[in-house]
């Protein structure tokens, strides 16, 4: 049998959802910035030099392709913030890999090991009162990072103690103690070198001052569980779930800081 008679049969499948909804280069291009922090349309009609109503039929695309969300602005409600779904794009990311070879899903490749970092990231977490966002993504990032990085959080107006929820979600569900942790000042920190600054909450964001040694600056756009109105076992619930989101940005932090997990 010829070359030719054996390709002509055979039964070549369409290419997955995530190639062809990826494939366009401004949808990479919006991937690409979301991949790096979550933006406002008109922070990205800036960043990609591109007309709004254009970047807005894109971001409908993968909004409806379930790679992108958007999260109302906690600090101006005529905005909402755009992020990348991680994990969705992990997944998808995985099937592609699996629907062009088997050897390529990414269990095939678990157990290689990673260049560790020359010296520890320094981290910091920053959302307004420090005392739900910031502490719990400082404390998943110790919990994941361990040795690898070094890591502090801020409010820029700090509670007098972390919430009581805060707590809970941290030793329910990651097995993290935080009781004897207090709240701190972001002034406290003026003296402080970071690589890397996050800000959880849109009011930080806008309040977070520059930094002289001009860190990476990345922002994360986290409701606030707190302002859940309702019962204590409902308010409990969203805290669950903002912790859950932040422990996937945390895991997927972390081979930007050029670490793996523990």
């Amino acid at each position: 049998m010829y070359l030719g008679a054996v390709v002509s049969t055979r039964q070549v499948s369409a290419p997955p959802a995530f190639v062809r909804l990826t494939a366009h280069p401004l949808r990479w291009q919006l991937l690409t910035a979301l991949a790096e922090s979550d933006y406002r349309v008109r922070e990205l009609v800036t960043l990609l030099d591109e007309p709004q109503n254009l970047l807005s039929y894109h971001l409908r695309l993968l909004r409806d392709g379930g790679l992108v969300g958007a999260t109302r602005s906690s600090y101006d409600g005529r905005d909402s913030y755009y992020h990348l779904d991680l994990d969705r794009c992990a997944e998808a990311l995985a099937e592609t890999g699996a629907a062009l070879h088997p050897s390529l899903h990414p269990t095939q490749h678990r157990g290689r090991t990673r260049r560790q970092p020359d010296r520890p990231a320094d981290v910091l977490f920053v959302c307004t009162g420090n005392s739900i966002r910031s502490p719990i993504a400082e404390a998943l990032l110790r919990h994941h990072g361990a040795a690898s990085v070094r890591v502090t959080s801020a409010g820029t107006r700090p509670k007098p103690e972390l919430h009581p929820h805060t707590v809970r979600v941290l030793d329910e569900r990651f097995g993290i103690d935080v009781t004897s942790q207090r709240p701190r000042g972001l002034t406290t920190l003026n003296r402080r070198r970071f690589d890397h600054v996050v800000t959880l909450c849109d009011r930080a964001r806008e309040t977070c001052p520059e930094f002289a040694h001009t860190p990476r600056r990345t922002h994360w756009s986290i409701r606030d569980p707190a302002a859940t109105s309702g019962s204590a076992r409902a308010s409990y619930a969203v805290f669950q779930q903002v912790a859950a989101d932040i422990d996937t940005r945390i895991r997927h932090l972390l081979p930007s800081l050029g670490i793996h997990r523990h």
